[in-house]
């Protein structure tokens, strides 16, 4: 990557400071009250493909894979989603209109991206992390613009019931022993932002440990299927899952990782990279996407997209992970739920070797190669 004096501007488009020779970074108004920042490869008229992040992660966390999809004939577009990067317009004040960042509005951003971008359809919404469960509604609401869903690292078991189901847990995580919350509502807490935002060892190594611990370079990551959601099968997830009672994330993840671990291993972020998530997350906070974690806590926007129950996702369908990602079972019962009845097309689960979380940037190569074979099969 090249480096410069641009990155941490918000007004300034980063293309020419961190990113990989071909990769461009421009603003585009999505019409939905938002100026989106969006890294782009490939030109305009071909099949677009559009990449959609997830937490802690950027539009950036795209561009190992961006170029060989370029490559193989696609005009590939990532943004900054609401709530992060340089993109601006929305309301990341905890305080502020939170029902902004619910998944309906999203989903209306990515529409709103698409038409912004010069086009009536996109030939694939594929979505990382939180971003899987906003490629996932795009594919569900709007299948005449999104014409294939590709979901890494998290699993989409489709709309929720009517009415939902009780999913709040905290009272019986808090009565075990040792005591425990799900990452989810901590992150819905009003002083989530300022834990790590302004954390004690400094939100860069703080983000080095939370990247490295839900990595494949963690060997404690060995995951399983969970049986149920309940207190005690939750519980056997790693603590960045479900955590310490009386703990921030930031405080997790140190106390987890040695205090002088081996990140040697941990090639696929170096400190460039890294220094490029810290530096915008030090500008902006994470807020902006804890907001989007509030939605899914609260029962009133769960009981919104219960509205929707019974529908599938229709289009063409795929599913990406790390073999060492606890993030595909995290939610028990979601991977089989995926692929025997939310999705009608779906074309199968592929996890990958030597990757975690992260799978995009911990193995690309792998990523990239099942998504071209995915597309070139809607071609």
């Amino acid at each position: 990557m090249r480096s410069g004096k641009t990155v941490g501007n918000p007004n300034v488009a980063y293309g020419e400071t961190c990113l990989p020779i071909g990769i461009r970074s421009r603003f585009v108004d999505n019409s939905n009250g938002l100026v989106m920042h969006v890294l782009e490869a490939g030109e305009q008229g071909r099949p677009c493909v559009l990449l959609l992040h997830g937490f802690p992660e950027l539009a950036f966390s795209w561009r190992k894979v961006m170029l060989p999809l370029a490559a193989a004939g696609y005009h590939v577009i990532a943004p900054d989603q609401r709530g992060y990067g340089r993109t601006t317009g929305g309301d990341a004040r905890y305080d502020g209109d939170v029902g902004l960042s619910r998944m309906t509005n999203l989903v209306r951003d990515t529409v709103g991206l698409v038409s912004a971008l010069g086009y009536g359809s996109v030939m694939s919404v594929i979505g990382h992390d939180f971003g899987s469960p906003v490629a996932a509604w795009c594919a569900l609401l709007r299948p005449d613009i999104f014409r294939s869903v590709v979901l890494l690292s998290a699993p989409f078991a489709g709309p929720p019931a009517a009415p939902p189901p009780r999913i709040d847990l905290q009272e019986e995580l808090a009565a075990l022993h040792p005591p425990r919350k799900h990452y989810q509502w901590y992150y819905s807490t009003h002083g989530a932002n300022r834990d790590m935002q302004h954390c004690p060892q400094g939100i860069d190594a703080f983000l080095r440990d939370y990247y490295f611990i839900k990595s494949a370079d963690w060997k404690q990551n060995q995951p399983f299927p969970l049986k149920s959601w309940t207190a005690e099968e939750l519980a056997k997830l790693p603590k960045y899952y479900v955590m310490d009672l009386d703990k921030g994330m930031a405080e997790t993840v140190a106390a987890e990782v040695p205090a002088t671990p081996n990140f040697a291993g941990c090639s696929w972020l170096p400190a460039d990279g890294l220094h490029v998530y810290g530096s915008e997350f030090m500008r902006t906070g994470f807020q902006g996407g804890l907001q989007w974690y509030r939605c899914l806590t609260d029962p009133s926007f769960l009981a919104e997209l219960a509205t929707y129950s019974g529908l599938t996702i229709d289009v063409p369908s795929c599913f990406i992970g790390g073999r060492s990602d606890w993030g595909v079972y995290q939610s028990p019962g979601a991977l089989e739920s995926m692929a025997s009845t939310a999705c009608t097309q779906f074309e199968g689960t592929h996890l990958i070797d030597g990757a975690g979380h992260w799978v995009q940037q911990e193995q690309p190569a792998a990523v990239t190669a099942l998504i071209e074979q995915f597309l070139a099969r809607k071609r």
